[in-house]
C-alpha cells in the first residue's frame, strides 16, 4: 500500500495540468516540450530567415533556455537568466490564462506574437520607479500611447501566486490582473516598427529579466473569426445606429437593382455593380461593417460620395474591399489598390483578412480629410488625405472629390459577389 501511495503521488506530480473547457494547457508538466527558446527579435524577420539560419537560431536559442528553465511538477521555473520560454506554435486571436509567482523586485513579461509585452514587475521596487513600476503590473509598458500603464494597482506581494487574463483581438489587448482589468481594448503597439501593425500571428513569451519566476496554469483559447467579430463589435458601439434593416433596401439609393439581400447580408449581384448608397448625407462619422469576399472579390465602400459619378474620383475616395489574394487570382495590383487603400492614392497594410468565406469587421472613420481604418482589429490605415501628393498618385488621375466635407456611405460595386451586413453609423458632427 506504501509503495502505491507513493506512485500515485508522483503520478500526481507529472500529471498535465488540467485546463478549463475550451481551453489547452502551453505546459504539460513534465518537460519544455511545445517551447523553443526566443528573445526580444522581430517575428517577421524571424520568418524571412532562410530555413537553415532559422534551424540554427532555434537550436542555439533553445539550447540557452533548456540551460535555465525546468519542470518542477505543475511549475515552470526560471531562475531569472535566459532566453525567453517561446511557444512553437504561433497564435492570433486568443485568450490567455496563467499563474506567476515573482522574486522581490523582480521583473518579467509576457510577449504577445512576440511583441513586448504585458508588463510584469514588483511596484516595491524603488529603482524602477522612474519607469513606472509603483503603477504595478499587467499593462502594455512598450506603448507609447493607451493602456502604457495599468487601470488599477492590482499585484500582490512578491512571493505570492498572481493570475493574469489576457484577451487579445487583432491588436487589440485586454488584461485582468487578480481579477481587476488592469488594460481596456488598447491597441499593442508594434515595438519594432510603430508604423506597421503587429503580426497576425506569432509565438507567446515568457519573459526573463534578472530575477527568478515560476509560472503554472498556462492555458490559452484560441477565438474563432466568428466570436472576434462580435467582441470587436461589442467594444465601444454606443451612439451607433443602425443603417440597415437586414430584408431589404429601404433607405437605400442609387443601384437598387444591382444589389441584393441574402441571409440578412447585402450582396452585390454577380456581373452586376453599381454605386448603392444609404439615404444619409453625412460629414464626419464612423462607419462599421462586416464584410465577406469571394476569392478574387472586388468592391468599395463610398465615402461622401455625391450620389452621382465615380466614387473613387468625385467622392473622398472609394474605400477599397478586396481579396487580399486578389493579384494570385486575378493578376498583379498597385500597393494603393489593397483592401482597405484609398483607391489610387494611399495604400493600406496588408495581410489581416480572414479567409475567404468568413465574414471580417470593419471600423472607418472619417474625421476631416483623415480615414482611419481598423481590419479585425488591425489599423491598417491612416491617412491625411488633404497630404497626398497629386503627382505621386496612381495613374496620375485627379481626384477633385477628395476634399469634400459631405456626402453618402456605400458600396461601389464591381460584378462580384461581395457581401456587407451589420451595417451602422455614428455620427461625430453632432459630437462637435
Amino acid at each position: 500500500m506504501r509503495f502505491l501511495a507513493l506512485l500515485l503521488a508522483s503520478v500526481a506530480l507529472t500529471a498535465a495540468p488540467t485546463p478549463p473547457e475550451g481551453f489547452t494547457s502551453l505546459y504539460n508538466g513534465k518537460d519544455l516540450t511545445g517551447w523553443r527558446g526566443g528573445d526580444t527579435a522581430d517575428h517577421r524577420a524571424y520568418l524571412d530567415l532562410s530555413p537553415e539560419k532559422r534551424a540554427e537560431r532555434d537550436r542555439t536559442w533553445t539550447a540557452d533556455m533548456l540551460a535555465h528553465w525546468k519542470a518542477e511538477g505543475d511549475e515552470l521555473v526560471n531562475d531569472g537568466k535566459g532566453k525567453y520560454a517561446t511557444t512553437e506554435k504561433e497564435y492570433g486571436d486568443i485568450e490567455l490564462t496563467l499563474e506567476y509567482n515573482m522574486a522581490p523586485l523582480g521583473d518579467s513579461g509576457i510577449y504577445l506574437r512576440n511583441v513586448p509585452q504585458v508588463q510584469i514587475w514588483d511596484p516595491a521596487n524603488a529603482k524602477e520607479k522612474k519607469n513606472g513600476a509603483d503603477k504595478g503590473s499587467g499593462a502594455l509598458w512598450n506603448n507609447n500611447g493607451a493602456g502604457k500603464f495599468p487601470l488599477v494597482v492590482a499585484d500582490k506581494a512578491p512571493g505570492e501566486w498572481n493570475t493574469l487574463r489576457i484577451v487579445m483581438v487583432g491588436a487589440r489587448v485586454s488584461v485582468w490582473l487578480n481579477g481587476k482589468q488592469t488594460v481596456d481594448h488598447a491597441t499593442l503597439e508594434n515595438y519594432y516598427d510603430r508604423k506597421l501593425a503587429v503580426p497576425a500571428k506569432g509565438p507567446i513569451c515568457l519573459q526573463t529579466h534578472g530575477a527568478p519566476i515560476r509560472w503554472r496554469n498556462i492555458f490559452v483559447r484560441e477565438i474563432n473569426g466568428a466570436e472576434a467579430n462580435k467582441y470587436l463589435a461589442a467594444k465601444g458601439n454606443a451612439g451607433f445606429k443602425s443603417i440597415f434593416n437586414g430584408k431589404d433596401l429601404t433607405d437605400w439609393m442609387g443601384a437598387t437593382d444591382q444589389y441584393e439581400v441574402v441571409d440578412g447580408a447585402i450582396f452585390c449581384k454577380p456581373n452586376k455593380g453599381g454605386n448603392l448608397y444609404h439615404k444619409d448625407d453625412l460629414t464626419d462619422f464612423v462607419a462599421r461593417l462586416e464584410f465577406k469576399v469571394p476569392a478574387g472579390g472586388n468592391n468599395g465602400l463610398c465615402l461622401r460620395f455625391p450620389g452621382i459619378g465615380n466614387t473613387a474620383y468625385v467622392g473622398m475616395c472609394e474605400l477599397q474591399v478586396l481579396d487580399d489574394n486578389y493579384d494570385k487570382v486575378k493578376g498583379k495590383i498597385d500597393p494603393r489598390q489593397v483592401h482597405g487603400s484609398a483607391y489610387g492614392m494611399v495604400a493600406a497594410q496588408r495581410g489581416y483578412q480572414r479567409p475567404i468565406g468568413e465574414w471580417n469587421f470593419q471600423e472607418v472613420i472619417v474625421k476631416g480629410s483623415t480615414i482611419k481604418v481598423e481590419l479585425n482589429g488591425f489599423i491598417i490605415l491612416d491617412a491625411d488625405l488633404s497630404k497626398v501628393d497629386m503627382a505621386t498618385v496612381m495613374g496620375k488621375s485627379a481626384h477633385p472629390g477628395k476634399d469634400r466635407k459631405n456626402g453618402f456611405f456605400g458600396f461601389a460595386g464591381h460584378g462580384d459577389a461581395v457581401g456587407f451586413r451589420d451595417l451602422s453609423i455614428k455620427s461625430l458632427a453632432e459630437a462637435k
